[in-house]
């Protein structure tokens, strides 16, 4: 990542055994680092010092929340790049777009770089998608996704004429849930209980107790389109079968923003958070793992990294998930509401298995197979009770397939292109827990079978580069608890003030990002996060005083 970065890293994984005390500058901001020489002489951070464990979308966005608020922001991450898993890997001249792959509200990114003083459109390009995707049944059935309202109707008649007036009653219910879910509670803390107190009448009147589908059931008979209205909880790592209703918003969300791809993909939109970090001051570290978060007269006072190097903050945040933070980062502090046997009882995402691979000379090849496709599996409701209830790998399967190349050429080289293929599976933690070592090849066999018969003929003698993540990959590359793809799943009794609280229950001066805490997952809710973030943390003691002369003045 330059070097700079790399000096850090030097620095950070030079430290030595014995007992000893580093000061350096980096972007104008001084930082210790030091192996302790006693537990009785701890660090004492200045009061705007900050450090930001991960750098995944929620982290740097709360990075960059932090800078804006007169922060000295440190960024520690265990990867070779930023994002999380928002980032990429590049082989064979392929870069695969690692986990998102698209944006639903880009005025959330828009809004996140104007509170830093920037545009955002100036450092990242995103173009609308159309379709959104491209849906397709066992049955040889299809529906495309589009913003425009003429289209939907259409599509929605071709399949089901009897459906119309119900699908746009589903849509008024959405956006109902849009200004109630997400522009008022998703955009503000849910930390005390008073709060959730307040709106439980407003949960109610929604019917926030039945499930996203049982709503699209109540407005569609045509059992296509109860899928193609109730399948999104799946992006964030819920059972449409029993995770709240409140979550049918997303349906508003891609008629009134679109759907949008970054230009470079996801990494992208990383990158360009990095720039934003180190412009403010920040540093953002890669390859430095944080091992505990360090205690200091009942406080958060800094971070201890693998390597035993420890670095002082007055505030510290969590962007790794809220399961390891409690159960790892936290071990050795008493712990009421997140601990050991509550993590374990909780319920997690499902797992996710994706195959990226990439392909000779098809970038005219497969002319109907646009960006994302998603190839439906001959069953649904039982097939999301394998996944998630009886945590049982099925035969079966149902895929969401990006080909980013047909947008971005840059991703693949000249005519090729550049896929993945991502199937829901069971997480780690059930009591059948699958073996990926043994499965994983034949698991990816039965995928590439369901890819050349359904979506793209031919597709085996074309592929020239292979990768696959399991959920073994998603514990051991994100550290996630069971390898759940998106953290802790948002039930409704997992959601809002249930769910892990921003400003954590267990340690004051500790606060947590990204996907496992208020709003939740997907790039929208996590970005989410750091807004919620920027209302807990005040203003850096500097800062602060700097306005109040202003003011004066």
């Amino acid at each position: 990542m330059g070097a700079d970065n790399e000096s850090a890293k030097s620095i950070l994984n030079s430290v030595e055994k014995k007992d000893c005390k580093l000061e350096w500058t980096f972007y104008h901001q001084t930082m210790q680092v030091v192996r302790p020489q006693s537990p009785v002489n701890p660090l004492t951070p200045t009061p705007n010092q900050a450090v930001v464990i991960g750098a995944g979308l929620g982290g740097l966005a709360s990075a960059m929340r932090l800078g804006a608020k007169g922060y000295n922001v440190t960024v520690l991450d265990r990867l070779d790049r930023p994002g999380g898993r928002g980032s990429s890997i590049t082989q064979g001249g392929h870069r695969f777009d690692l986990g998102p792959t698209i944006v639903t509200v880009p005025q959330g990114l828009r809004e996140l770089w104007a509170a830093c003083g920037r545009r955002f459109d100036d450092d990242v390009n995103l173009v609308p998608m159309t379709p959104y995707y491209e849906i397709r049944w066992p049955d040889g059935s299809t529906f495309a996704a589009r913003q425009d309202d003429a289209a939907m109707r259409a599509e929605v008649a071709r399949l089901s004429p009897k459906d119309v007036a119900g699908y746009e009653k589903f849509l008024k219910d959405s956006e109902a849930r849009y200004w109630f879910g997400y522009e008022d509670l998703g955009r503000r803390p849910m930390h005390k209980l008073l709060d959730l107190i307040k709106v439980l009448p407003r949960f109610a009147w929604l019917r926030a107790d039945r499930s996203v589908y049982a709503h699209a059931a109540r407005r569609v008979s045509d059992p296509r389109l109860r899928f193609a209205l109730s399948f999104h909880p799946l992006f964030i790592g819920g059972d449409p079968f029993n995770v709240t209703s409140m979550y049918i918003l997303v349906s508003h969300l891609e008629k009134a923003f679109g759907v949008h791809y970054a230009m470079g993909g996801v990494q992208a939109i990383a990158e360009a958070m990095v720039r934003v970090i180190r412009a403010q001051g920040g540093t953002v570290v890669q390859g430095a793992e944080v091992d505990e978060v360090l205690v200091q007269k009942g406080r958060a006072s800094g971070v201890r990294l693998v390597s035993g190097a420890e670095i002082p903050a007055a505030v510290v945040v969590s962007n790794a998930d809220a399961g390891h933070t409690y159960d790892r980062l936290l071990r050795n502090q008493p712990r009421k509401r997140w601990t050991p046997p509550k993590l374990k009882r909780a319920r997690w995402s499902m797992g996710l298995f994706v195959w990226y691979f990439g392909t000779k000379g098809t970038r005219e090849m497969w002319r109907d197979v646009g960006h994302h496709s998603i190839v439906v599996g001959p069953r649904y409701r039982e097939h999301i009770k394998d996944i998630f209830i009886r945590g049982k790998l099925a035969d079966d399967m149902s895929l969401y397939v990006h080909r980013p190349s047909v947008t971005d050429p840059s991703c693949a080289p000249a005519g090729d292109d550049t896929f993945y293929a991502l199937s829901p599976v069971p997480h780690l933690g059930h009591d059948n827990g699958v073996d990926w070592q043994a499965e994983g090849e034949r698991y990816r066999e039965k995928m590439l079978k369901v890819l050349e018969e359904r979506l793209l003929p031919g597709l085996t003698s074309r592929i020239t580069e292979s990768l696959v993540f399991t959920p073994e990959t998603f514990r051991d590359r994100y550290l996630s608890p069971f390898g759940a793809g998106f953290s802790i799943e948002p039930r409704i009794f997992q959601s809002a003030w249930f769910r892990p609280h921003n400003v954590s229950e267990e340690l004051p001066g500790l606060f947590l990002a990204g996907a496992g805490t208020h709003p939740g997952a997907g790039v929208p809710g996590v970005v989410g996060t750091a807004e919620v973030l920027g209302k807990l943390v005040p203003d850096a003691p500097g800062r602060a005083a700097a306005a109040f002369r202003m003011a004066a003045e």
